[in-house]
């Protein structure tokens, strides 16, 4: 059973964010977990999202991630936007490849929010590591 932080997360996420989030969508991003300050999310790297030498686009990994970003930060109620973000890409993706993000929060103030992304594959192995700082704005969802 969901707690009333969980549950709030995912009404945030999922039917303010998400169903209008059309590129999210695009990338077939699936909402495995949520709570304030915490996302998990899946998504599998198709044909289309591989580049010149045949490996997922950097931009792919960048994306599931500040989706994370996004959802996890959001999760408070408070209208939070990135401010600044930087991945380090460690193994290449293939097509086909499951990635699963992770964004758990680092540090909350009134103003802004830390959050640390981890992304795996299939096989638990780190892909890539991203970093984002929101600014927390006065607006509730």
């Amino acid at each position: 059973m969901k707690t009333e932080s969980e549950l709030k997360a995912y009404a945030i996420a999922k039917e303010k964010m998400f169903d209008h989030d059309a590129f999210s969508q695009w990338l077939g991003i699936e909402i495995i977990s949520l709570d304030a300050g915490y996302a998990k999310l899946q998504m599998q790297v198709r044909q289309e999202m591989t580049q010149g030498f045949g490996l997922a686009h950097g931009g792919i990994t960048y994306s599931l991630a500040d989706s994370a970003l996004a959802f996890a930060s959001n999760g408070h109620g408070r209208k939070s936007l990135s401010v600044e973000t930087s991945i380090s890409h460690l193994v290449a993706v293939q097509a086909h490849d499951v990635l699963i993000a992770e964004a758990i929060e680092e540090n909350l103030s009134n103003k802004f929010g830390i959050y640390r992304i981890h992304i795996v594959n299939q096989e638990g192995k780190k892909v890539a590591l991203f970093k984002g700082t929101v600014f927390r704005t006065s607006s509730e969802w």
